[in-house]
């Protein structure tokens, strides 16, 4: 379970988010949407840890982030957490099984144990026959599959994606989505989806609308 309370942070003089209160059960898809400059992708990096609230404090199954010293919570977001983004920041002299695999080797798995575990997960989202080819090879929907599979590669409990779909075409966007309900049925993890697609937001087990810095439902 996810508890936020009180979150607040500024970049300056702006003032993004504003008391932030959520909790969020386990093993849900959860999408935040709302107007852009509304704080969702800053809300997503405090969950994900890649920045701190000015204020408040957050909680992910009982591990309180504001109390982790920097080292602390890269190993946490490492072994935790896995990351979608819409440009899928695979890296371009790797093949779709090294960049899948990069995640465990970071967290001190041996080379030849991930690239085994890295196939695993390309079998299981259908991209066995596109293991060894670089991302300049592949389309799209392929690149944000493997992109989905290096989140996966350490078994995290939470999945955060920021505008995941936002660089496919329907049919892609569509199987995506479909990805994500199919993994929280599967390994009961959570997903936390920044998105602007209204039938995604539908699909989901609960939507969080942000504006101006504020949960408004």
């Amino acid at each position: 379970m996810i508890e936020i309370r009180g979150v607040e942070k500024s970049y300056g003089a702006l003032q993004v988010l504003r008391g932030i209160n959520l909790t969020i059960e386990n093993s849900k898809v959860v999408t935040i949407v709302g107007p852009s400059g509304a704080g969702k992708s800053t809300l997503l990096h405090l969950i994900g840890t890649l920045d701190r609230p000015d204020k408040g404090e957050i909680v992910i199954d009982g591990a309180h982030l504001g109390k982790l010293g920097d080292d602390q919570l890269s190993e946490f977001r490492n072994r935790h957490i896995g990351f979608v983004y819409q440009f899928h920041h695979l890296l371009p002299e790797f093949t779709a099984a090294e960049n899948v695999a990069l995640p465990a080797m970071i967290a001190g798995k041996g080379r030849k144990e991930a690239l085994v575990r890295a196939h695993e997960l390309l079998d299981f989202l259908k991209l066995k026959e596109r293991a060894e080819h670089k991302p300049s090879q592949l389309s799209g929907g392929e690149q944000q599959r493997v992109a989905v599979a290096r989140a996966l590669m350490n078994n995290p409990e939470l999945i955060l994606a920021d505008e995941p779909s936002g660089n496919l075409d329907t049919d892609n966007a569509k199987k995506l989505h479909q990805l994500f309900f199919d993994l929280r049925d599967q390994f009961h993890q959570t997903f936390i989806i920044v998105t602007h697609n209204e039938e995604l937001a539908t699909l989901s087990d609960r939507k969080i609308i942000l504006k101006d810095g504020q949960v408004q439902s």
